[in-house]
């Protein structure tokens, strides 16, 4: 069977399991069966683009050594961005609030804290990760002196979004209070709304496959990995949270999206139940 969309391209089921495999062999995306709709929608502009009239020939342009440009921009059409600031609210009070004074009060003289946040798309969230941070070193001055924050993401194109740090006002309204925009952000001449300089300069950018390895990021405290994992196959998840565990300080915490839930690495980390909410410390 085959389906044509309004892009004029054409999808049969052999091809559309081929690029399910070359999507999931490529960025760890598990495409389910009924999604050939999706395929269609998000790839119309680049079969065009590549003069393609069916998915086969794309998937062929992709195999090719010289398609590593061709590769990112389909990883970033078919790779979902969905954020906003503070998102569910209580794992940025669980990191204020329990996280930071327990790993800060410790170790004597430790006064340091990196922070990994995984698939961080547009910037929402490491932007919320810092401001949080701005709020505890306010609350408790002299406590952390020295804070990093790296956020990384498959899709280069997010990323670049991310970088810049500017947004619109319809972004700017999900889930960011007033208090807060008026406090970290500065209005810019085109409406748009820019992350201060003071909240931005302790993220740094770098694009990472979560199927990768990167054990070259060194050591972490915490790491947020959210609302991503429920698009990896359960084998991928528990290869993902292993080598996580794996640049977590012994002692450091992961916290995961409200859905997702950590299983069969009892050996690896513990789960602590914050109410409200869940976090683990690895062990």
């Amino acid at each position: 069977m085959s389906i044509a969309g309004r892009s004029g391209f054409t999808i049969t089921d052999s091809d559309f399991e081929l690029f399910s495999k070359f999507l999931e062999d490529n960025s760890g995306i598990l495409l389910a069966k009924h999604k050939q709709y999706l395929v269609q929608s998000r790839l119309g502009k680049i079969v065009q683009e590549q003069n393609c009239p069916s998915l086969k020939e794309l998937i062929t342009k992709l195999q090719s050594p010289a398609s590593k440009r061709l590769r990112e921009q389909v990883i970033d059409a078919m790779t979902t961005n969905e954020t906003l600031w503070f998102r569910d609210v209580h794992p940025f009070d669980i990191l204020r609030d329990k996280i930071l004074p327990e790993m800060l009060g410790s170790s004597p003289g430790s006064n340091k804290i990196r922070i990994w946040s995984a698939a961080c798309s547009t910037g929402q969230e490491p932007y919320s990760i810092s401001m949080t941070l701005d709020e505890f070193k306010k609350k408790s001055p002299g406590k952390l002196m020295s804070e990093e924050i790296m956020a990384t993401d498959i899709s280069t194109q997010v990323l670049e979004q991310a970088r810049r740090g500017e947004y619109e006002m319809l972004a700017i309204g999900r889930g960011l209070s007033q208090d807060r925009l008026t406090q970290h952000f500065r209005e810019m001449p085109n409406g748009s709304w820019a992350v201060k300089p003071d909240i931005k300069s302790r993220v740094r950018f770098q694009s990472i496959n979560l199927q990768g390895q990167y054990s070259s990021m060194g050591k972490f405290d915490v790491i947020f990995c959210r609302n991503v994992l429920i698009y990896f196959s359960s084998e991928k998840k528990t290869e993902i949270l292993t080598k996580m565990h794996g640049v977590l300080k012994p002692g450091g915490f992961l916290i995961l999206g409200a859905s997702e839930f950590l299983s069969g690495l009892s050996d690896k980390y513990k789960m602590i139940h914050c109410r409200p909410g869940i976090i683990y410390q690895a062990i």
